[in-house]
């Protein structure tokens, strides 16, 4: 039985590289997969599963959910209730609040803080752009091929990052001048700090683990 995803349209996100690897992902699972690129709220709804991306500031990204009619509520409702995954900073807005530029309002479905990354070692420049190790720390479902994957390097560009206020919901580490979350999760909600789409093989494992996943 085919499930129908919807990549949420927003005006922010490479939603080509996302689809397109998306696709990969289920061709290599051998999954039958429905994907749709949409900013409407009723077909957020209508999807079974859900991926939220994100490129640029955290309050930007939220002021593009809150513009289209009943968006913001409609993925907030995905998130809660069904196989969701945030990226980079579609991840960022799982949380309480994002301090990027002021203080903007999150989903607050992954309670936290989104902070600028201070890295211990001040030759280490921001943003934290290229590769990096990912350690996974959790017995996820969703994660468990992507740890069982010989290179587990993932491609990062961001300046913040997400506290949870919950150690339970980081899944995974990278260090940059010290640990940050890269995976987050708490119920059907998923989240990644770094862009599956960008991080060849590690990342489609981690898209075929999440198209797999049956919270």
């Amino acid at each position: 039985m085919s499930e129908r995803l919807v990549i949420v349209d927003y005006k922010s996100g490479n939603l080509p590289s996302a689809e397109k690897a998306v696709r990969r992902a289920a061709v290599e699972a051998d999954l039958s997969v429905e994907i749709a690129v949409s900013g409407d709220a009723d077909a957020v709804r209508a999807a079974d599963r859900v991926i939220l991306p994100g490129v640029g500031a955290f309050a930007s990204c939220r002021a593009g959910l809150d513009a289209a009619p009943g968006l913001t509520d409609a993925v907030r409702e995905a998130a809660a209730t069904k196989p969701f995954l945030g990226v980079c900073v579609g991840m960022q807005l799982l949380s309480t609040v994002g301090l990027e530029h002021g203080e903007t309002q999150g989903l607050d479905i992954v309670p936290g803080t989104v902070d600028l990354l201070k890295p211990r070692d001040a030759a280490l420049k921001l943003p934290h752009m290229g590769w990096n190790e990912v350690a996974i720390e959790s017995d996820h479902p969703a994660l468990r091929s992507a740890a069982a994957f010989a290179d587990p390097h993932a491609y990062f560009v961001h300046s913040y990052h997400l506290a949870p206020d919950a150690a339970s919901d980081v899944l995974a580490t990278a260090d940059y001048g010290g640990p940050f979350a890269a995976i987050v999760g708490r119920g059907p909600a998923l989240g990644t700090q770094f862009h599956p789409e960008k991080s060849q093989g590690f990342g489609l494992k981690i898209l075929e683990g999440f198209l797999k996943w049956r919270p």
